[in-house]
């Protein structure tokens, strides 16, 4: 689609759209509105929804057969064929009106480039709701990539707030193991949010599956997995027993220094540290050490 920065400015759903590229609610051509013989319509061949739910055509089905068809389609002139007409919106319900047996729609004409039916088509298809958030993300995506548009221009089109299309487009840097899971619906948008920063997500999407956390759960769970800060401790030393501290003050009274011993919980092995104040406490420690080197 060329880039007019001097479009009329874009206001709320599908409508809005149309509006912004020149099908506007107050701008009907009575002569470019009418039925057409359902003969006359075929599907956009770049239509990049290619998947139908045979149950929810189904039930639209029944409803047209009902009611008819409330709300025309909006079509384009046929660059192949004479008198034919591309669908720009509103495949389902033309899927719909032939399960119905209908013979005609209501259609309103309008000659579009390539791209704004593109761009209506994606539009149209973000707005299902049964879409999973990955598929919402991605088609914000499309639109942004393929259009130019910022997160902003998507959210006013789609009348979205802009934090929801922010979160959403979030979503797709996840590893792609928890956006399996998310797209299965083995887990919602929150818990995927809430794994978002963590360097271990694989991991702990596979204990947030297994265990069924709330999604404050599994924020707490991330939480608890991210590296901790230097100098900052997680969690309580194990309390020492009675001959660890023992030794601790019989090596600092040797010393003059504070001595602590930390021992594995496995008893394979610890660590032993000795805090010096000044240099002259270090040289002490290190005259110390050679003196016993050398006498063994």
């Amino acid at each position: 689609m060329a880039d007019d920065r001097n479009r009329r400015p874009m206001g709320r759903g599908l409508s809005a759209l149309m509006a912004d590229v020149g099908v506007a609610a107050d701008d009907v051509d009575p002569v470019s509105d009418r039925v057409l013989p359902i003969e006359r319509l075929h599907p956009n061949p770049n239509q990049p929804r290619r998947q139908f739910d045979e149950d929810a055509l189904a039930d639209l089905a029944k409803s047209v057969s009902q009611k008819g068809v409330l709300q025309p389609l909006i079509v384009r002139p046929s660059k192949e064929t004479s008198g034919s007409y591309e669908i720009v919106a509103g495949e389902r319900r033309w899927r719909a009106a032939q399960a119905a047996s209908l013979h005609e729609l209501p259609v309103i004409i309008r000659d579009f480039t390539d791209g704004e039916v593109l761009e209506v088509a994606i539009v149209e298809n973000i707005q299902r709701s049964d879409l999973t958030p990955l598929e919402e993300a991605a088609g914000y995506r499309h639109l942004m990539d393929r259009f130019g548009h910022t997160q902003e221009q998507v959210s006013e089109i789609l009348g979205k707030s802009r934090s929801h299309v922010a979160n959403l487009l979030r979503l797709l840097s996840l590893p792609e193991k928890v956006r399996d899971h998310l797209s299965a619906g083995r887990i919602t948008a929150g818990h995927a949010r809430a794994l978002l920063t963590s360097p271990d997500a694989e991991r702990l999407v596979e204990v947030v599956v297994r265990k069924g956390l709330s999604v404050r759960d599994t924020e707490a769970l991330a939480k608890d997995s991210k590296p901790s800060k230097p100098g900052k401790r997680t969690a309580a030393s194990p309390a020492k027993d009675a001959d660890t501290r023992a030794l601790e003050g019989d090596l600092s009274a040797v010393l003059g220094m504070r001595v602590g011993i930390d021992h594995r919980p496995d008893g394979g092995g610890g660590k032993l540290s000795i805090q010096y104040k000044s240099l002259d406490d270090l040289d002490n420690l290190c005259r110390l050490l050679s003196e016993g080197i050398e006498r063994n």
